[in-house]
């Protein structure tokens, strides 16, 4: 059906011309009746559309602006118009304006030229499909190197995290764990921001919007780019609001959004140099600028910096490092929550500034509260019985490690077979579990395990490199109670195994 020609020419013997010109040409073609028609079959799908110029009336016309402006960014769908002779009607005009890929053919036209124009048309338009093929291949190999990378990473985090216990007083230990937290946290950022890319492409993201204290996301923000610019001697000035300010935002999004500006200013700032935060509030919207002395823009680049993959070059005419993502990131994430991101400068040397606005609320409301602390035992003084199951060995042993060393009962398991027998035999109190697993994966492990006796009392929790929607959903229909991505925050999970209060 993506091949087809669709005709939709409802008034005179125009469609039955075009139908018999086309079959003659052995093009597949389908006419459509009616507006209702041509909306259904153009959801089914169409190499192009071919009408003509008495039949753009309110109706028709609309339908085709509105699949114009609403098609994916990779559908570029040809239009062919056949006009009257001679003459340049409001119609035409119009057509001409706003539906996009537009062929004008005046009548009465040769059969040959019609018959080129759309051989055209669907080569043109089969150039598209193409795109969207390599458009999904590249999302899902984005979605894989993230679960490929995030494996790795995992059992590095935890295993760096084991160090200060195996080595209290060491003071090498300690700088060794630092320096591999934070280059774990910068891969996992630079992870993280490439799937972004392909679940935006994809309009796979939600957001996830809730109370957030700014001066909460700011804290976090500072916190993320505080090394950086200790590591360039640069000064961070703050001129933020005393007043607690709440958004009704996605919190790890918003944060995404400063936290990009602001490493994006850090790294184009020379050593020795400044960056100033402000905030303030106009006409509904809260405003963070984030200006710097760094090495500035031409005015001919400001609007491509926002370009997904664009890179800056500095001074020297090196290309910078990064991928060239986090800016356009930040700008579609303020745009899905209803704001805006601009960038000025007076010139190249003379830094920048970007203006953030994201809207407030229009009544305050209060933040979430804090978690509550864990607590290591089930009841009764008994330890709480973890089972952490991952065919990753390294992954399996470094985080069954950290439990232990948080005094709860830990045993280990490193295939799905082998997880459900544990269930069965141990009956443990939380099941930390990775997903990908040869043989039987976690999912169907899972399955198993809420099938036993007792097996519903389990806090079944998903630890996975999968962070997809659908992947989500995959878990929750599994019986899994909880989602977390690789490498996860061990904090996180000694709040799950906190029993309820």
């Amino acid at each position: 059906m993506e091949k087809r020609i669709l005709v939709y020419a409802p008034t005179g013997q125009n469609a039955a011309l075009c139908r018999k010109v086309l079959e003659m040409a052995r093009i597949d073609c389908h006419v459509c009746e009616t507006v209702g028609e041509l909306r259904q079959e153009l959801m089914q799908g169409a190499g192009a559309v071919l009408t003509v110029e008495e039949a753009l009336s309110a109706s028709g016309f609309r339908l085709l602006a509105d699949y114009v402006e609403q098609q994916p960014n990779w559908s570029d769908l040809p239009i062919l118009l056949l006009t009257h002779r001679g003459g340049d009607s409001l119609l035409v005009r119009r057509a001409v304006i706003s539906l996009g890929n537009l062929t004008l053919l005046e009548r009465p036209v040769r059969t040959v030229t019609l018959i080129a124009a759309l051989h055209a048309q669907l080569r043109a338009r089969d150039k598209q499909y193409q795109m969207r093929e390599v458009t999904r291949r590249k999302d899902e190999f984005l979605a894989s190197l993230g679960h490929e990378l995030r494996n790795p990473l995992a059992p590095i985090r935890t295993s760096a995290a084991l160090l200060p216990n195996l080595f209290p007083d060491s003071e090498p230990a300690e700088r060794i764990k630092q320096v591999i937290e934070r280059q774990v946290v910068h891969l996992t950022r630079l992870v993280d921001d490439l799937l972004d890319v392909a679940r935006i492409t994809s309009g796979k993201i939600e957001l996830q919007r809730g109370a957030i204290e700014f001066g909460v996301v700011m804290r976090h923000v500072l916190e993320l780019s505080q090394q950086a610019a200790m590591a360039k001697r640069i000064h961070l000035d703050q001129d933020l609001p005393d007043e607690d300010t709440v958004l009704e935002a996605d919190y790890a999004r918003v944060v995404q959004i400063y936290s990009n500006v602001l490493s994006n200013a850090i790294k184009f700032t020379p050593q020795g140099g400044h960056v100033a935060l402000r905030a303030w509030r106009e006409a509904g919207m809260l405003c963070v600028s984030v200006r710097d002395t760094g090495i500035g823009l031409e005015a001919d680049a400001i609007p491509k910096i926002f370009n997904m993959f664009e890179q800056s070059r500095t001074v020297t005419g090196q290309m910078s490092s990064g991928l060239g993502i986090g800016l356009s990131l930040a700008r579609q994430f303020a745009q899905m929550h209803g704001g805006s991101i601009e960038a000025h400068s007076p010139g190249i040397g003379q830094g920048s500034e970007f203006v953030i606005k994201l809207p407030l609320p229009g009544q305050p409301t209060a933040a979430p509260a804090a978690p509550l602390p864990y607590v290591a035992e089930a009841g009764a003084g008994r330890r709480t019985r973890v089972l952490v199951v991952d065919d990753n060995r390294d992954a399996a042993d470094s985080l069954g490690a950290l439990f232990e060393m948080e005094n709860f009962d830990v045993s280990t398991a490193y295939d799905g077979y082998a997880a459900v027998a544990a269930a069965t035999q141990q009956q443990p109190d939380m099941i930390v579990m990775d997903l990908g697993m040869p043989g039987m994966d976690g999912y169907e492990a899972a399955r198993l395990i809420r099938q036993q006796p007792g097996g519903n009392a389990i806090q079944l929790v998903a630890l996975t490199g999968w962070g997809q929607t659908d992947a989500r959903r995959r878990t929750l229909d599994a019986g899994f109670d909880q989602h977390l991505i690789k490498p996860v925050d061990f904090d996180d999970l000694l709040r799950l195994a906190a029993p309820p209060h």
